[in-house]
């Protein structure tokens, strides 16, 4: 066993111990989420950016337009793309390389989650209908990773998207530097991620709670109460009712979060 793996192992049982008094190591709540802070606009190249930090997980979110052609089936709609990164920056178990299956199911349940609500009016980016149309990427970076990275790239793009200014375009092109508006969102989705560890459910783990859990949950949902995506992860198993209390656990926080994030 390696020195990372016996320090992991240490936090894993600190916090199984912790949970049979009843109570987290950091002594917050149950639903509870640790200090968030947002601070936007921090790349003056992006359209739109926002660094989130929740406790010590600390992401970068930015917006990026594109010009492509429209897919076949929609051509009057433009698309959205959702990237993540976890950099060997945030954590030593971080990799360089082709993206990882967590990089990978940290984009899509991102992506999925801002989808699926339908915010973004993708005709809207339409140039020339079956020609050009705008895309929109939205970049996560991770600068630390210290537990439930999904809700932190999800506020990460939320607050980035709602900075995000609309490229100008002339003659079919992008004018890089120059803007016309800002980007309208119709509704406001994030995700909510509750852990099951033990016989305990908690909002927000922290990297050491996320090492002992055996099951985690992830929902989008907009401010309307509109669930739009749903990932379950690790190898346990959530009972309907554990499932039941997480959506309303997680309802009550992003609509914590979401005033946090609206400054």
């Amino acid at each position: 066993m390696g020195h990372m793996d016996i320090l992991m192992e240490l936090q894993r049982n600190k916090v199984l111990e912790s949970l049979k008094q009843g109570k987290r190591v950091s002594n917050r709540a149950f639903d509870e989420y640790r200090n968030v802070e947002v601070i936007t606009n921090v790349s003056e190249n992006a359209n739109g950016s926002a660094r989130v930090k929740l406790g010590k997980t600390d992401v970068i979110a930015g917006t990026k337009f594109g010009i492509q052609e429209p897919f076949p089936d929609t051509p009057n709609e433009g698309s959205i793309s959702v990237g993540a990164e976890l950099t060997p920056l945030a954590s030593p178990l971080n990799e360089v390389g082709p993206p990882s299956t967590s990089e990978v199911e940290l984009a899509r349940v991102v992506d999925r989650g801002i989808r699926e609500s339908h915010c973004i009016d993708l005709e809207s980016l339409c140039i020339t209908e079956g020609e050009k149309v705008l895309s929109l990427y939205v970049d996560v970076y991770a600068v630390n990773d210290d537990g439930n990275m999904f809700d932190a790239a999800s506020m990460a793009a939320l607050a980035a998207l709602n900075t995000t200014r609309m490229s100008k375009v002339e003659d079919g092109a992008i004018v890089y530097g120059e803007y016309d508006g800002m980007l309208k969102l119709a509704n406001q989705p994030l995700l909510s991620t509750t852990y099951k560890v033990g016989n305990h459910l908690l909002a927000d783990a922290d990297l050491g709670e996320e090492k002992a859990m055996t099951a985690r949950f992830s929902f989008g949902g907009t401010e309307k109460g509109v669930l739009t995506a749903f990932q379950k992860g690790g190898s346990g198993s959530f009972t309907l009712e554990e499932l039941e209390k997480s959506v309303e656990m997680g309802l009550k926080n992003a609509k914590m979060l979401r005033k946090l994030l609206k400054g």
